[in-house]
């Protein structure tokens, strides 16, 4: 990495950082700059949109890293059903062990639901259907592994804003169960249902 790239990466740090202890309404440039160790001037240099322009690329990169995290476990399943349970429960882990999403969502959940409804919801379930598509490819058709793909993304979502007292997401014998009686069957309707 350049002395830039590297000075940025510190600014997304500090910002997660920053973000996890006090949230987004009371995180200020100053404060990112000061645990990154830079000036004001210097943050501004590297992110010319300020604080917002420092969120853009803190969303940016925990997107790539979360990714990252749930391609490693997807693209170890032997079959469709390992592969679901692997998603599920790689995406529990993540993000309900994320701290600033746990901050946003106990502090300020105004700044969080408003992505997981209507057009925010629509462009969350483009971006992941995309990234996921690919892999339930191996057992399904391309129309189906999107259909799949969506699907499952909405009930990891479900689960993690409105939690089940029966169905833990960070229990892999409950994702088991959950993807074997219900997910797997609603997979196999779905294809049957458009095909209908």
């Amino acid at each position: 990495m350049d002395d830039r790239s590297s000075s940025r990466a510190r600014v997304v740090d500090a910002a997660l950082r920053c973000l996890a202890k006090s949230g987004l309404a009371k995180t200020t440039v100053d404060d990112v700059a000061r645990d990154a160790g830079i000036s004001r001037a210097t943050l501004y240099r590297l992110f010319p949109g300020g604080k917002d322009a420092v969120v853009q690329a803190v969303v940016e990169s925990e997107v790539c890293r979360l990714f990252s995290a749930l391609g490693a476990a997807m693209g170890e399943a032997q079959d469709l059903e390992s592969l679901v349970v692997r998603a599920m429960c790689e995406a529990a882990r993540e993000l309900s062990t994320h701290e600033v999403i746990a901050y946003l969502l106990s502090h300020e959940p105004g700044t969080i639901l408003p992505h997981l409804t209507f057009a925010g919801l629509d462009r969350l379930l483009e971006a992941t259907t995309s990234f996921a598509a690919p892999y339930f490819e191996r057992w399904l058709e391309p129309a189906d592994a999107a259909r799949a793909a969506e699907w499952v993304t909405r009930i990891v979502i479900s689960y993690l804003v409105c939690p089940d007292d029966g169905i833990d997401l960070d229990d892999p014998r409950a994702v088991e169960r959950l993807v074997a009686t219900f997910v797997l069957p609603g997979i196999q309707a779905l294809r049957l249902w458009v095909d209908a």
